[in-house]
């Protein structure tokens, strides 16, 4: 699949294909992860941007309180709950 959209959104959805299935990590984490340590709300905007939802998995990223945060997949948060809950995270 080539990605379409900046050097950092591809960045950015290129990690979130490594979290693993029934994990979650903070966009604060994914920042640290991706050698931007500062750029969490990079990272949560690059996510908002993600095309290809669910395919890369941008459900899998919540807010550091430990909230949702958003999902621009189709379905919205209803729809991220509901992909982290069938993959057994507890939410």
């Amino acid at each position: 699949m080539t990605l379409k959209g900046t050097k950092f959104q591809i960045k950015v959805w290129k990690y979130l294909k490594s979290i693993p299935k029934g994990q979650v990590k903070t966009y604060k984490q994914v920042a640290i992860s991706i050698k931007s340590p500062k750029s969490a709300r990079a990272v949560a905007n690059a996510c908002a941007k993600n095309p290809y939802a669910p395919k890369i998995p941008c459900h899998r990223v919540i807010r550091s309180d430990g909230t949702l945060g958003g999902y621009s997949g189709r379905g919205g948060i209803k729809q991220k709950l509901k992909l982290l809950r069938s993959e057994k995270v507890a939410i």
